[in-house]
């Protein structure tokens, strides 16, 4: 059994990587939306990003509530592995919607890998895994929609 400051700090290092993730994910629908032609599209990512902007800050906010900093994000284990928005940068620069809506699909299934292997961390809290859920949900279905278009 491992003790609360351990604990803890699992939790926190859970949330970091999911912060980097998301931060990722922010980085690239804005990368996104600057490339891509198709009104509709750019505002589908400008909105990714915003929501990805929101998720950042109730993962802060859980971590606020154990009482640590969320002023230095570490990134933890699970940031460290997820390089799939960087990595496809390289698809923007085109302006080929159909790469970067590929690109964003990349990006979404490993976000979605590493949520739900956070989401099987025994020491979660009930609040926590409440807002991975819903966080988890909404990456699932913007993946569907990308899905559509792609």
């Amino acid at each position: 059994m491992i003790n609360t400051d351990e604990k803890r700090e699992e939790i926190v290092n859970t949330l970091d990587g999911l912060i980097a993730i998301l931060e990722d994910g922010k980085l690239g629908y804005t990368n996104a939306a600057e490339h891509v032609e198709n009104t509709a599209m750019k505002t589908d990512f400008t909105q990714y990003a915003r929501e990805r902007a929101l998720f950042i800050v109730e993962l802060q906010d859980e971590i606020n509530k154990l009482g640590k900093s969320t002023d230095t994000s570490g990134g933890g284990a699970l940031g460290a592995i997820h390089r799939a928005w960087i990595d496809i940068k390289s698809s923007f620069t085109s302006g080929d919607t159909e790469a970067i809506v590929n690109a964003c699909i990349t990006g979404e299934e490993a976000a979605i890998e590493k949520y739900e292997m956070a989401l099987k961390k025994e020491e979660l809290e009930q609040s926590q895994i409440a807002v991975i859920s819903k966080q988890l949900n909404s990456i699932k279905a913007i993946l569907m929609k990308l899905n559509l278009n792609s």
